[in-house]
């Protein structure tokens, strides 16, 4: 409930005047084995029907790891995980999210639909064609579910893995018109709690090449004014988030933050700081809007490595953003980067470490370290991955580095090989990732999937050693 791409299809599919197509949410409970064993239903939010009643079934799939979600879901509503095992007596699987802008290919063996990037002009002529199909109405034949699928294979931006193979679509993008998305629900049960999402731009305008969101994509950055975001935002509300790839290049960001925190008095919160766009001005509108932690991204280790991935941020921005957090009072600087990026060596982390006992003296400093994964639809695409044993390697050389000076906070170099294998998989990563899950889902059943997955650039001591009889046969040979 904190996507606003979510909260756009539910208010999309719930439109008033549409009083034929209504839509519930169901969402993955927390303890999933838990659920299995009680043989507890998935059951909507709203009103408490079980999730195989309704005749389509919409996810949001955000990023590769959510795979395992989605099977999860699909057992949990009693529904075959596999399309090639469904019949039309079975709901008609569509998904989309952020994973349609990169690789959706390994949800080919278990999805009906894809939705391709942007939904607000896909997916109400992708309902009508439901609708003038007579989905809901009563039980379809095979051959009409077929000819439907035809027809949604014919519309722009949808992907239909049973029509189009492995070929996909364009990536789809609103018209402008459309813009902003705000959202449909507020509530106090969310990570963002009772925050008022909103738009004030959408894309970047940057190059950075390992990024999925760059400039290249969907027409680069699109801005609202900040009088259509002022007007956007009700009554009664306490909290405002402004949500987009680049929301600080906004060259109005500061008249939007000046009507939200003096203006009308509210906190907010920014999904993306881009620490050589902070003013004394910005950050201490998101001061006294609530800021107490700074936090921005550097992304490369090194100023070399931010050059050759095209990351403008320099090490003086770091620097002043540290300053600005201290002389407004905010507690804490976070900054997000990657390592094992192609070509980073040791005294790249150095040299980060050097930098970082620099900025402790300013502010109090954490470190969110990601490990490098390359993804489709961008400049680094085909990238290998640095390793297991390599990031691993580097990580302890910062942790150790920075020991006393600086939190640390890193994302498992394991599962990012996983997360890398299926960024560039095809179909048979989804395959592979589901015999992962039938065997349990621990890293070594994941290692022991991807058994012989040599298409990829994968160091040889991170390829796993043996998949065993009993995880090839029914799941790699099935639905293609």
């Amino acid at each position: 409930m904190s996507s606003l791409g979510f909260q756009v299809v539910y208010r999309l599919l719930n439109d008033p005047s549409r009083p034929e197509i209504s839509a519930e949410r169901a969402f993955l409970p927390d303890d999933v084995d838990g659920w299995k064993q009680a043989r507890q239903p998935l059951l909507t939010y709203e009103s408490q029907t079980r999730v195989e009643e309704s005749p389509v079934i919409l996810f949001s799939v955000a990023y590769e790891l959510e795979l395992t979600g989605l099977f999860s879901c699909l057992e949990l509503a009693t529904i075959p995980v596999l399309r090639s095992e469904r019949t039309t007596s079975h709901p008609l699987i569509i998904c989309g999210g952020p994973l349609t802008f990169s690789n959706p290919l390994p949800l080919a063996p278990f999805v009906d639909v894809v939705v391709m990037g942007e939904a607000e002009d896909v997916l109400p002529e992708l309902v009508e064609t439901l609708l003038s199909a007579g989905v809901g109405e009563a039980p379809q034949s095979s051959s009409e579910r077929s000819a439907l699928l035809a027809r949604l294979s014919q519309l722009s931006g949808v992907w239909v893995p049973s029509v189009h193979g492995e070929h996909l679509p364009k990536v789809a993008a609103c018209e402008n018109a459309k813009l902003p998305a705000t959202s449909a629900i507020l509530t106090p049960h969310t990570e963002l709690r009772s925050m008022f999402l909103i738009e004030p731009e959408r894309g970047c305008s940057r190059g950075c090449t390992y990024c999925v969101m760059r400039r290249s994509t969907n027409g680069g950055m699109r801005l609202v004014s900040p009088e259509r975001v002022k007007s956007l935002l009700p009554d009664g509300i306490e909290r405002v988030g402004l949500v987009g790839a680049a929301v600080t290049d906004h060259p109005k960001l500061p008249a939007i933050l000046h009507h939200i925190v003096e203006e009308r008095g509210l906190q907010v919160g920014i999904s993306s700081l881009r620490a050589d766009r902070l003013t004394s001005e910005i950050v201490g509108l998101l001061a006294k809007g609530g800021y107490r932690t700074l936090t921005v991204a550097s992304d490369g280790a090194s100023e070399r490595m931010r050059d050759k991935i095209e990351r403008r941020t320099k090490a003086h921005h770091i620097l002043r953003s540290a300053e600005l957090a201290r002389q407004h009072g905010l507690k804490t600087l976070k900054v997000y980067m990657m390592c094992g990026l192609p070509d980073e060596t040791d005294e790249d982390i150095d040299e980060l470490i050097s930098f970082a006992k620099e900025i402790s003296k300013v502010v109090r400093l954490a470190y969110g370290v990601a490990p490098f994964v390359a993804k489709r639809n961008t400049p680094l695409d085909g990238a290998p991955f640095a390793g297991i044993a390599t990031v691993e390697q580097r990580l302890a050389r910062l942790k150790l580095g920075l020991r006393g000076c600086a939190e640390v906070r890193p994302t498992s170099a394991r599962w990012a090989w996983v997360e890398y294998l299926l960024a560039q998989g095809g179909s048979d990563a989804g395959l592979r990732a589901y015999a992962a899950h039938l065997a349990g889902g621990s890293f070594a059943a994941w290692r022991r999937a991807f058994e012989g997955f040599s298409t990829y650039h994968v160091p040889p001591d991170d390829r796993p050693k043996a998949l065993p009889a009993a995880l090839r046969l029914p799941v790699l040979s099935a639905g293609g």
